[in-house]
Formats: structure tokens, sequence, C-alpha cells
């Protein structure tokens, strides 16, 4: 892996309708929510407004930078159900086994593709999940950007399996 992550400090946050996402997501009082390869941790911000004090909120990332600000917006603005960290998820997620209802990959799965460690990020999150879990895979559309990756490393809803 290297030193940083390939998009380290970039978000697709701010171009996707959180208001649809967080309903299609289906949150509820006591979701536990896995953000892995969450950067600064936006996306886990805005989903603790709605996850109430009996859920929470795993995220994870190998960028310290960004676990380091999203521990001070989480002191900041004294959010409870936020438990963040460093970790590789190509080889380990530091949770129990089915110990989370839903994981998000927001546009990183492109990234683990890339480097080729997508079998084993899935094989872990498959592990992490309970029984009926889902994974949320947000990418941006196989097209010719800005925004986001090159389009050689897109990929499609379909191959997404």
């Amino acid at each position: 892996m290297p030193d940083k992550p390939i998009a380290a400090g970039k978000s697709s946050f701010s171009l996707i309708d959180a208001e649809a996402l967080f309903a299609e997501l289906a949150l509820g009082e006591d979701t536990v929510l896995l953000d892995l390869a969450c950067g600064a941790g936006l996306y886990s911000l805005a989903a603790a407004e709605r996850i109430g004090g009996a859920g929470k909120i795993f995220a994870f990332d190998l960028w310290p930078e960004g676990i380091q600000a999203l521990n001070e917006e989480v002191a900041a603005r004294q959010i409870k159900q936020i438990r963040s960290g460093i970790a590789d998820a190509t080889k380990s997620i530091p949770l129990e086994d089915g110990s989370v209802d839903l994981c998000l990959l927001a546009t990183v799965l492109h990234d683990f593709i890339s480097i080729q460690s997508e079998a084993g990020t899935i094989r872990e999150i498959r592990r992490v999940l309970k029984p009926g879990g889902t994974l949320a895979v947000i990418e941006f559309k196989v097209m010719d950007g800005p925004p986001g990756p090159p389009l050689g490393i897109r990929i499609a809803p379909e191959t997404v399996s």
C-alpha cells in the first residue's frame, strides 16, 4: 500500500444528494454503520445526524490526517455515535464478525480494484456484516470527468456483484 491512500483528501459528499442517499439506506435509530475508507468522514458526520443514540458508526481509513480531522470534528460536535480509526481494509477491519448492519463504500471501490485488493476487502466486509446486512456502493458514472477518477478505473453498476 502507498504511504497515502490514492484519493486522500477528496470526497464525493458534496456531489451527492445526501437526503436521497440516507432515505435509500433507511438509517434507523439503532443502525450500525461502517463507513469504510471514510477519508475525513463527511458521510459519517452526516449519518450521525440520522442515527440515534442506540446506533453506532465505525469510520476507518488509511489516511491518518483524515481520521484526525474526523476525530476533531466529532469532539467539537460532541457526537457520541462515531468511533473512528486507522485500518487497512484490504487486510483486516477491526470489528467483530457479524457486527454491522450497513457498510458504505463511497467512491472508493474503484480504488480497491485498481490496486487489485477488492477481493480481500469484500471478504472482510462480508465477515463484519450481519446476516442480511447491506453493502452500499457509491461510484462515479462511467464517463469522462471531472469530477472523479480517470475513466479507465471507473466501474459500472452491473459489474459490481
